[in-house]
């Protein structure tokens, strides 16, 4: 059981005008990592944790570059790798993370990226919302993938009412249409990045204000 305050329950068609209102808000919301392939995306995902979406484009060109896809990258020189991402925080395990994934990928993949949930959580580096961004962005499966800025703006605003990241990915999926779970995914990063931010949300100027139950404030 959750030890936050119950906030009233969105109607299917609340749930519905908000997703609305920011889509029309952010009619540019999307994966902000810049990739080619899935492969690519992948890479560059996982290379996120715990870092900036802009930090990781600032390297992933020159990645890429040297290491074009599974193969060349599962025999890279890890000391290589890191020179490579060092500007990035965890550059030391993720860099080795990286060259065990695409050994496995070509190991037991033929060195492509599966369209598979538990395929890809058991890659080195790999988690849960790792994989579904994947699914999402590179495949078009609807998935809500629960980072750090759907968290805080789900729980906030009153879609779920949970303190830990897979029930409220389950609550999310619960009361949000299923046609519409990667946009939701997007739309809430964006919300959480522009307006709903955790030290100071703009709620005089958030286009869903008069939807918000402001859970958890």
């Amino acid at each position: 059981m959750s030890g936050r305050t119950k906030a009233p329950a969105f109607s299917p068609a609340e749930v519905e005008r908000l997703l609305d209102f920011l889509r029309e808000e952010y009619p540019d919301a999307g994966c902000a990592l810049e990739h080619v392939n899935v492969f690519e995306l992948l890479i560059c995902v996982v290379l996120s944790a715990q870092t900036t979406d802009v930090s990781v484009n600032k390297v992933s060109g020159k990645l890429f570059a040297a290491w074009p896809d599974a193969y060349a990258l599962a025999e890279a020189d890890q000391e290589e790798v890191m020179e490579v991402i060092r500007s990035i925080g965890m550059y030391k395990t993720k860099s080795r993370n990286i060259i065990r994934l695409a050994k496995e990928l070509c190991e037991k993949h033929g060195g492509e990226v599966p369209e598979d949930y538990d395929a890809l959580v058991a890659l080195p580096g790999v988690g849960r919302k790792t994989a579904n961004v994947v699914l999402a962005v590179g495949f078009g499966q609807q998935r809500i993938a629960v980072d750090t800025h759907v968290f805080r703006v789900a729980n906030r605003i009153g879609l779920a009412n949970e303190k830990g990241v897979l029930r409220t990915e389950y609550a999310l999926m619960n009361i949000l249409p299923e046609p519409r779970w990667s946009e939701a995914h997007h739309s809430l990063i964006f919300h959480g990045r522009r307006c709903c931010t955790a030290r100071k949300p703009a709620c005089g100027r958030c286009v869903i204000g008069a939807l918000c139950r402001k859970a958890g404030l």
